[in-house]
């Protein structure tokens, strides 16, 4: 019974949550123009996306290497006993 109390507290919560809108200090007018999309496109340059991509390369081959070197160690250790 506790749970079921509790789940609808819960519930009746997050709906009065979703009935309360923001406070604006604009008043609201059918003719108002829309602020414009915060979001704009930029688009990386030639030289941003080479660098890019040779630190991506870089991090790959430094993974390998790392990967490659804990392989030889494993197989040396096991050669050992």
């Amino acid at each position: 019974m506790r749970k079921l109390t509790f789940a609808f507290a819960v519930l009746s919560s997050l709906g009065a949550a979703a009935l309360v809108q923001p406070a604006s200090a604009a008043p609201v007018m059918p003719g108002a123009v829309a602020a414009p999309d915060p979001v704009t496109q930029v688009r990386m340059t030639p030289m941003e996306h080479r660098m890019m991509h040779r630190r991506m390369e870089r991090r790959m081959m430094h993974r390998r290497m790392e990967r490659r070197m804990m392989r030889h160690q494993m197989h040396r250790r096991m050669h050992r006993m």
